[in-house]
């Protein structure tokens, strides 16, 4: 027999009797946990988007490229990849892993891959652009194209244009095709700086060669550094699929305006895994302004190696938080060490703008033309300064360096680690560098301990190691064994020890915690 029906439904809380004749509801007293609020909750999301009208409107101004090679062109393998990092020319402490990758046609190796030598290139690569100007201007990825001997344009329409290749410029990614046309489709401009997470965003592109194909998703975040090799670009990231072939389609928002240029993702597959990136349209179009006038693209530059401040390093310099870009060099002859900025200063702010982490200053600065006056807010020695710094051009020449690193615990020259006990409580075993060995690591006269031992835990743990060099124990300099064991015979347990590090000409901070 069923039960009747206000026990059946009195578990959910809500018992109705129902009779030929009347209706009747009966609530359960109501609890304070229970009670809705005053006044409900405004809709933050109202239904979803349809993208039908956006697609019709901007679909004939995206194209397709093949970019063909013969093998006449052969070019290192990832030569856009030097190296240089931020401001100074050091390695990039919080690079982008291996996976963070560019992506070509289906026919094509990822760039970023290691390649013994140069790489002959044959056969043909297949990408995305769109149309920037009706007079046949097109904008696509610089890897899209780099190195070709033929480039081809295929519009919406299935008219085919053999391509000038203006100028490509690899630290953004941007090449500036030219196609003999006039009359053409061409996609509206938006602002990518008024871009924030959660807003809906469209791709479209030829994904494996599937032509004008459309996916959407939303801004995941913005700002995000792809590390050194193209450290002046803040990336849009996205949830967009997005997969080789789209490389250099257009990322639009809702009114149809290009916001960003699809260039990379994040995978370990080689293939679409939830992340993907694309440049801010307004970095692609300062790029193509200066490759229209002059065919290459010049940044400004101070002239500083950066990393970031970890809470460690964040401790060990009494600063109140971790925001910021930390100098760990300064290089000579550059507009940084002309404004007297010094290796432990700790930039927070270009021209009142927040510099939040080390990934925020390149593109800030790189963006401003040579001969630009910034104002640099500076920490230093917990006082707040503000250092004024005349930009120059960036000169990579200036800011290469480095030497091979040893790293079988030889000190620089060489000569084996001499057996010797530890004179401080982090256990490092000093040994006197030789003016060779200055020279080579690129040290004054006088600079630098290099280390024949490390026997502590905290310092092997912070990932010291034999033939590290170290320049500054905090800001104090040292230039011996006797100095070093001096600057570090009072740290007790608990303390946060920062040292400044040289290794094979590269400098680094590093916070150790015994």
């Amino acid at each position: 027999m069923n039960p009747p029906l206000r026990t059946r439904v009195g578990a959910l809380a809500l018992v109705a009797a129902v009779s030929a004749g009347a209706t009747a509801v009966v609530l359960p007293q109501a609890t304070a946990q229970s009670q809705p609020s005053a006044a409900p909750a405004p809709q933050l999301v109202q239904g979803l988007p349809d993208f039908t009208n956006l697609v019709a409107a901007v679909g004939p101004g995206v194209v397709n490229i093949e970019a063909n090679y013969d093998g006449s062109k052969a070019k290192p393998a990832d030569a856009s990849d030097d190296g240089s990092d931020d401001e100074g020319g050091f390695p990039d402490g919080d690079a982008m892993p291996e996976i963070f990758r560019r992506f070509f046609g289906p026919d094509m190796p990822f760039r970023g891959m290691p390649s013994p030598g140069p790489q002959e290139r044959r056969g043909t690569s297949l990408g995305s652009g769109f149309i920037a100007s009706a007079d046949g201007y097109v904008l696509t990825n610089a890897h899209v194209v780099d190195g070709a001997d033929k480039v081809t344009v295929k519009l919406s329409d299935s008219r085919e244009f053999a391509a000038k290749v203006v100028g490509t410029d690899t630290k953004s990614d941007i090449a500036l095709l030219k196609i003999d046309a006039k009359g053409l489709p061409t996609l509206r401009l938006g602002d990518s700086k008024d871009l924030r997470p959660g807003q809906w965003v469209v791709a479209i592109g030829s994904p494996f060669g599937l032509d004008h194909s459309v996916t959407a998703g939303i801004v995941s975040a913005v700002g995000r550094s792809a590390g050194a090799s193209q450290q002046y670009v803040p990336f849009i990231q996205t949830d967009v699929a997005i997969n080789r072939g789209n490389s250099g389609g257009p990322l639009l928002n809702t009114r149809g305006e290009v916001v960003g240029i699809n260039s990379q993702i994040f995978s370990n597959s080689g293939g679409y895994m939830g992340v993907s990136f694309a440049i801010p349209i307004d970095v692609a179009m300062n790029a193509v302004q200066q490759l229209k006038a002059t065919g290459k693209v010049q940044y400004a530059m101070i002239g500083v190696g950066l990393q970031p401040v970890t809470s460690d390093l964040a401790r060990a310099m009494k600063l109140p938080d971790s925001r910021g870009a930390l100098v760990r060099d300064v290089t000579p002859g550059s507009p940084g060490q002309k404004a007297g900025l010094q290796p432990g200063d700790v930039i927070r702010s270009v021209d009142g703008r927040a510099v939040r982490q080390s990934s925020d200053l390149p593109p800030i600065i790189g963006a401003m033309a040579p001969g630009t006056r910034v104002e640099l807010g500076v920490l230093r020695d917990g006082k707040s300064l503000q250092v004024p710094v005349v930009l120059t051009a960036l000169d990579d020449k200036l800011l290469a360096g480095g030497a091979a690193n040893d790293e079988d615990g030889a000190l620089p020259g060489g000569q084996p680690a001499p057996a010797a006990k530890p004179g401080n409580p982090l256990g490092l075993v000093g040994e006197a560098l030789d003016a060779a060995d200055r020279r080579q690591l690129g040290l004054d006269p006088g600079q630098g301990v290099a280390l024949a031992r490390v026997q502590g835990d905290a310092a092997r743990r912070a990932g010291l190691r034999p033939g590290d060099v170290v320049v500054r124990v905090g800001r104090a300099p040292v230039g011996s064994p006797a100095e070093l064991d001096r600057a570090l015979r009072d740290v007790k347990p608990g303390d946060s020890v920062m040292l400044l590090l040289n290794r094979g000409g590269n400098a680094q901070f590093v916070a150790i915690v015994p």
